[in-house]
C-alpha cells in the first residue's frame, strides 16, 4: 500500500482520492476548511462537494498540509491553476524528497504562459522523472459514482509513468500509459475554452450542428497548438485530447460548458463568478492559451473570441455570428 497525499479536497481532489483508495493506497486529503476535514473523517463523506458519495475506508482528511505529505510516496494536486505557484511554494519543504507529484490540474499559468509541470518543476526545483500529469474524460461526479472511465498518465520517464497506473489502476478506473507530458496538458487546457464557447451556443438555443462544428474546430485548434509546442498528433487523437473534449464540451456536469451556457443566457462573467464557487478553469487560461498561441505563431480564433466573451469585450451572439463570417479556407489548412 502507499501513501497518497491529494492536495485539495475540492470535487475533483475528493473524487480522485475515491479512485486512489479504491485501488487499494492510503489516502490523506489536504483541506483548507475545518469542517471539511471533519465531515469527512466522521461521516466518510464530503457532504458539501460529493453529497452522498461513500469515500472508501483508507480516504482521511487534515488541515495540515505537512502532516497530510509526511511520508507520502505520490502527492496529487488539485488545486485551481492560477493558484498552484503560491500554494506549492508554502508545501515544497514538506514535500518528501523522492515523491512523485501528480497534477490534476488543466490549464496555463497567466503571465508566465506555463503549463502546471513546468510550474511545479519551478517551485520545487524536482526533476522531470518526478513529474507526472493525468488527464482524460474525467467528470469529477462521475468518477466518484464509480462509472467506469479512462485516463492518461504521462510523465517523461516512462518507468515511473506505469508505476502511477499501477498505483491508480481501480475497478472503476482504467489508466492508459504516455510520455507526451506537453500533449496531454495542452490538450487539458484547450478543452476548457473549446466547452465555454460550446456552453454560449447551447446558451443561445443552437442544435446539435452548431455545437458538433465548434468541438471538431476546436479539436483542429488544440492540435495545431500542440503540434507547434512538439506534442505527438496521436495524443490530440486519444483520451487526453478528444476524449476529454467531448466529455467536456457535450456534458452539463461540466463546470465550463455550465459557465459557457451562462454567457450565452445573457450573465456577464462577474455574475457568474458571484454564483458559483466552483471554478472553470477556461475563463481564466482563455487569455493565457490565446497569449501561448500568439507567441507560437499559431492561429486560435476560439481562444480569441472566448476571451473577448469572457473578458466582456464581445457577447456570445457576435462571438457566433464572427465565426461563420471569418474567411473560408481547406479544413486541413
Amino acid at each position: 500500500m502507499s501513501k497518497v497525499a491529494v492536495l485539495s479536497a475540492g470535487s475533483w481532489g475528493t473524487s480522485f482520492s475515491v479512485v486512489l483508495g479504491d485501488a487499494g493506497n492510503d489516502v490523506v486529503l489536504w483541506a483548507r476548511r475545518d469542517e471539511v476535514a471533519e465531515n469527512i473523517n466522521s461521516k466518510g463523506e464530503n457532504s458539501e462537494y460529493l453529497p452522498g458519495i461513500e469515500l472508501p475506508p483508507s480516504v482521511s482528511a487534515t488541515t495540515d498540509h505537512e502532516e497530510a505529505l509526511a511520508g507520502a510516496d505520490v502527492v496529487v494536486l488539485t488545486v485551481p491553476s492560477q493558484t498552484l505557484r503560491d500554494n506549492l511554494a508554502e508545501w515544497t519543504p514538506a514535500i518528501p524528497r523522492d515523491a512523485v507529484m501528480v497534477s490534476l490540474m488543466k490549464g496555463v499559468e497567466l503571465g508566465t504562459l506555463k503549463r502546471m509541470s513546468e510550474v511545479i518543476a519551478e517551485v520545487t526545483d524536482a526533476d522531470p522523472s518526478r513529474i507526472a500529469v493525468v488527464s482524460g474524460p474525467n467528470l469529477a461526479k462521475e468518477i466518484a459514482r464509480r462509472e467506469p472511465a479512462a485516463s492518461v498518465v504521462a510523465c517523461e520517464d516512462e518507468e515511473v509513468a506505469k508505476r502511477l497506473q499501477a498505483l491508480f489502476h481501480s475497478p472503476a478506473f482504467r489508466p492508459y500509459t504516455s510520455v507526451d507530458v506537453l500533449g496531454c496538458e495542452l490538450g487539458g487546457a484547450y478543452k476548457n475554452v473549446v466547452a465555454l464557447a460550446v456552453g454560449m451556443a447551447v446558451g443561445l438555443g443552437f442544435g446539435d450542428n452548431t455545437t458538433a462544428s465548434v468541438i471538431t474546430r476546436g479539436l483542429a485548434e488544440t492540435a495545431r497548438l500542440a503540434m507547434a509546442q512538439g506534442a505527438n498528433p496521436l495524443t490530440l487523437m486519444g483520451l487526453a485530447g478528444l476524449g476529454d473534449l467531448v466529455a467536456t464540451c457535450s456534458s452539463p456536469l461540466s463546470r465550463n460548458r455550465t459557465f459557457g451556457e451562462k454567457l450565452g443566457q445573457g450573465m456577464t462573467t462577474e455574475q457568474i463568478l458571484a454564483s458559483t464557487r466552483q471554478v472553470a478553469e477556461g475563463a481564466k487560461s482563455c487569455k493565457s492559451l490565446l497569449d501561448l498561441a500568439r507567441r507560437t505563431g499559431v492561429d486560435a480564433p476560439i481562444a480569441e473570441h472566448v476571451d473577448a466573451v469572457v473578458d466582456g469585450r464581445m457577447t456570445a451572439t457576435e462571438m457566433m455570428d464572427s465565426f461563420i463570417a471569418r474567411d473560408t479556407k481547406a479544413e486541413t489548412d
